[in-house]
């Protein structure tokens, strides 16, 4: 059933590449790795541009690993983001895809942003599941990580379902023991997007304007990127079209919808093969 849910941030590879060429961007850092399938999109970007691409993930799926065996032009890190981004240097662009929850988010792009004013470079930020469920709902992969002020009343058993500010044990999308849920969404600091705005309004506030383009389809792209970057009108008129595009927006709704009538299905099914057991 997996294979009928399209979710990987390789499905925006078309436009990521567009925006980084347009940026002549060259050193790139992705945060996230999981089966690698970005990865290897970014790694042939890097290798035809002469820079490198770094990856972090402290937890990879081995397919990535094997990839990275065969592949030493990649250097992965093999810690979480917070703990070494601080000590990057060179960075171009960030393609962050990893732990969604707005103490996570938050700090990988203050840290991205510091570097760049650091080194006087534009900011230049990819980030994935910024739409639903992400938006606006906390989703760890490690609880424990997060100071107990930002971490949110939680579940790894539960789902979540479109019309449902809460959640549901055992049912809608879940992580089956992978990942936890915050048990409500939205409210103040709660979800990635909420981390992006609150990041951008502090950018604003401090004289520093950024650019937001968010791309409504298998579960949100987002673009932050420097406004006064020599590029920045560049990028901003190849992504204008995408950006919150009604009926891309559309296609999104329907499509996840469907997929949760399919796990719902699962679901009863796999309910009425425990009952007549």
């Amino acid at each position: 059933m997996s294979d009928l849910l399209i979710h990987s941030m390789a499905e925006f590879a078309p436009l990521i590449l567009k925006c980084l060429a347009r940026a002549k961007a060259r050193q790139v850092v992705e945060i996230g790795a999981e089966f690698g399938g970005m990865s290897q999109c970014l790694a042939d970007y890097c290798l035809e541009t002469g820079g490198q691409l770094t990856s972090i993930d402290p937890a990879p799926k081995q397919e990535f690993l094997d990839w990275v065996q065969a592949n030493p032009h990649v250097r992965h890190i093999a810690q979480p983001s917070l703990d070494v981004m601080a000590g990057l240097s060179g960075v171009d662009a960030w393609v962050i895809d990893g732990d969604h929850n707005y103490y996570t988010v938050m700090n990988e792009l203050r840290h991205a942003h510091a570097l760049a004013r650091g080194e006087d470079r534009p900011l230049l930020v990819f980030l994935h599941d910024i739409s639903w469920p992400c938006g606006r709902r906390d989703f760890y992969y490690a609880p424990e990580r997060i100071p107990e002020e930002f971490r949110l009343p939680h579940s790894f058993d539960a789902g979540v379902t479109l019309d449902n500010a809460g959640c549901q044990n055992d049912r809608g999308m879940r992580g089956m023991g992978q990942f936890a849920v915050a048990l409500e969404e939205g409210g103040p600091r709660n979800g990635v997007l909420t981390a992006i705005e609150d990041f951008i309004s502090v950018a604003d506030s401090e004289g520093q304007p950024l650019v937001f383009a968010h791309i409504p389809a298998v579960f949100g792209l987002g673009v932050l990127f420097d406004g006064s970057a020599d590029w920045a009108e560049d990028v901003a008129g190849f992504l204008l079209p995408y950006h919150e595009n009604d009926l891309i927006a559309s296609l999104e709704l329907n499509r996840l919808r469907n997929y949760l009538a399919v796990i719902d299905w699962q679901d009863r099914e796999a309910d009425r093969l425990s009952d007549a057991a």
